[in-house]
């Protein structure tokens, strides 16, 4: 079927319609799980149980379980993958997971949150994504590029087996197909006591197919195409966010990738979930003082996930579900900074204003009636 579809659309645009479709599916099931990595932790870190935490967990470990069950079974081979197979740098992985950590908070979304909500109307979230994907592309190539290499350059891991969790730890794919299996029954349990909804769980799970599908549909596409290099890879949003603001800004006749489709895929998929559930909306700011938080958010998440090699999808789901050393590293100060930003900003702040009005997607902070600065 692959074969066919390269021999009518040619290479380079069967790459970019299997980005398209993989996007506009988890832009789909995204937004109808509110998936979002913060909103996991802060429901972590304050010790409510609405289910967020839950719904990301479904997520992960649904990717994890089917990733290395593909691995298991011979249908993937990631060695290759750049997360694996590259130098990775430590100290980018901890700076820069942290900055993005940081960010996300100040921000009130991760990357891939945002660009679901920018697809619904909020605003806020359009103009932080568009200085996320700035930002990032800076960090790439632009003016903050040198700092980036520097602090990438402090602390480096070579590729192969020092990179792999799997191998270092000695618990082998089987080990990690178990890890995956028994954090799903442990988030099957949870989201029957909090009486999680049908579309949360059911949303997470169908994110959490899309990372593994995206492992194993490059890597067949990878074993197919000839003209093209297409790397073995999941889903991201910092550097495709950068590539797609420079096709936007670059001459026509860019050549086209995976990446150039998952962008738009997912802002397609969310709005078409938006549109079905009656959710569109126009949301903006109020206050300059808001504003200003968002686009510091913003730059953080765009400098750090740039740094630390993957966001919280990129480093937190498709990385983790393959075991990198560096994306688990990635994770885990993203997951510390967020809580420390969260009980130092948002927690003593919040204990001093009354409970916001509920959003009509469920989200106190995303409610355009309510200004918080």
């Amino acid at each position: 079927m692959l074969e066919s579809l390269m021999a009518r659309l040619g290479e380079m645009w069967t790459v970019t319609l299997a980005g398209t479709v993989i996007g506009l599916l988890f832009g789909f099931f995204a937004h109808r799980a509110r998936f979002c990595l913060r909103s996991a932790v802060i429901e972590f870190s304050r010790g409510t149980q609405e289910g967020k935490l839950t719904v990301w967990l479904f997520t992960f470990s649904t990717a994890v379980l089917l990733t290395q069950t593909f691995i298991q079974l011979g249908w993937l081979d990631v060695s290759g993958a750049r997360q694996l197979a590259g130098r990775g740098s430590l100290s980018g992985a901890v700076i820069g997971g942290a900055m993005f950590g940081a960010g996300m908070i100040l921000a009130r979304g991760c990357s891939s949150r945002l660009l679901v909500l920018a697809a619904q109307g909020n605003l806020r979230a359009l103009l932080s994504g568009l200085v996320f994907a700035v930002t990032a592309q800076s960090a790439l190539s632009g003016l903050l590029s040198p700092l980036r290499t520097a602090i990438a350059g402090w602390w480096t891991v070579e590729g192969g087996a020092s990179r792999d969790l799997l191998a270092l730890t000695g618990a082998g794919h089987l080990g990690g197909l178990l890890f995956g299996a028994v954090w799903l029954v442990a988030a099957l349990v949870w989201a029957r006591r909090q009486r999680v909804r049908f579309w949360s769980w059911f949303g997470a799970v169908g994110v959490g197919v899309m990372v593994a599908g995206a492992w194993l549909l490059t890597w067949a596409m990878s074993r197919q195409v000839f003209d093209l290099i297409v790397p073995v890879q999941s889903l991201s949003f910092t550097g495709p966010a950068a590539d797609t603001l420079m096709l936007v800004l670059s001459p026509p006749g860019q050549p086209l990738k995976f990446d150039l489709g998952l962008v738009p895929g997912v802002a397609v998929g969310a709005f078409l979930s938006a549109l079905l559930w009656r959710e569109l909306k126009l949301e903006g700011f109020q206050g300059g003082q808001a504003m200003r938080r968002y686009i510091v958010g913003a730059m953080l998440m765009g400098f750090g996930g740039m740094l630390a090699g993957g966001c919280a999808v990129g480093a937190g789901v498709s990385g983790a579900a393959v075991f990198t050393l560096t994306s688990w590293v990635t994770l885990s100060a993203m997951w510390g900074a967020a809580m420390l930003t969260d009980r130092l900003l948002d927690q003593p702040e919040e204990a001093k204003r009354p409970v916001p009005p509920m959003s009509p997607h469920g989200d106190p902070e995303l409610s355009a009636s309510y200004a918080r600065p």
